[in-house]
């Protein structure tokens, strides 16, 4: 089973910051996600950039497997995750659905199962799925950080952290769980925070490019532009490094504008 860095898609992030943060994710190579099946495009660092065309790819590949062998987990696990690079979340969820029935007590397909409804908003339904793979006895250090993710999205952002310390008892400076850690106190704009929890991530043996990209992301948010784009451009192209960076200035700049107007109108009305 892959790490659970997915802690921010469209419904997570509320307020002025989401639109920003959220595109800078998905600009950066899905900011967070993984699998519990392998996708063969995606495993590990890369040395260069993934295309659109190397997750098609995929998707194709794993497609023709899975028509042939729709009944085999490992196949059906990595069609999931294919299809979710490549933004067929919905398709997953019915690959995963019918996976789980098969599987109802595996803890590989429930917990990716619950990472594909959490992807497509149905957090409380994924909360359930994450939960039944977990074992109370032998707790997975993998479900409790993906579980932690969850809650983060539902704004539960106490007892998420309370996960991510559980999780890191088991699996000490894990950079994913770093990284989902990372990523909760972004969303609760704690931004220095966020950053030295995501340099500690970094810094760890086996940390990938999505782990950096949130890096970048909360030193953008910082508003420390150069040092988010050369973050950046070490996993992308600096085509797609300017470009985030450049929407996420535009952003910032937006909410700050609507934060002095609002500033102005509360004076007014004093």
């Amino acid at each position: 089973m892959n790490s659970f860095v997915e802690i921010a898609p469209a419904r997570a992030i509320r307020g002025s910051l989401s639109i920003a943060a959220l595109l800078l994710c998905a600009g950066l190579a899905g900011c967070s996600t993984s699998s519990s099946g392998l996708d063969h495009t995606t495993t590990g660092s890369v040395a260069k950039p993934l295309t659109a065309s190397d997750f098609q790819q995929s998707e194709s590949y794993w497609s023709q497997r899975y028509t042939k062998n729709p009944n085999d987990k490992t196949t059906a696990l990595n069609y999931a995750a294919a299809l979710r690079r490549v933004g067929n979340n919905d398709q997953a969820v019915a690959v995963l659905q019918k996976t789980a029935i098969r599987y109802s007590t595996d803890r590989d397909v429930l917990a990716a199962y619950g990472k594909a409804l959490a992807a497509d908003g149905q957090l409380e339904q994924a909360l359930d799925a994450v939960r039944r793979a977990q074992t109370p006895d032998q707790p997975d250090w993998r479900l409790l950080s993906a579980e932690g993710a969850i809650l983060d999205q539902l704004g539960q952002n106490d007892a998420a952290r309370d996960l991510y310390t559980k999780a890191l008892a088991i699996k000490p400076n894990d950079p994913t769980i770093l990284s989902n850690l990372g990523m909760s106190y972004v969303l609760t704009r704690q931004l220095p925070e966020a950053e030295r929890v995501l340099r500690q991530a970094v810094a760890q043996p086996g940390a990938d490019s999505r782990v950096r990209q949130n890096l970048a992301l909360a030193v953008g948010l910082q508003g420390r532009f150069g040092e988010a784009e050369s973050i950046a451009k070490s996993e992308i192209s600096p085509e797609q490094a300017q470009a985030n960076v450049a929407y996420l200035q535009a952003m910032l700049a937006q909410q700050q504008g609507r934060q002095r107007a609002q500033a102005g109108t509360a004076r007014s009305a004093g």
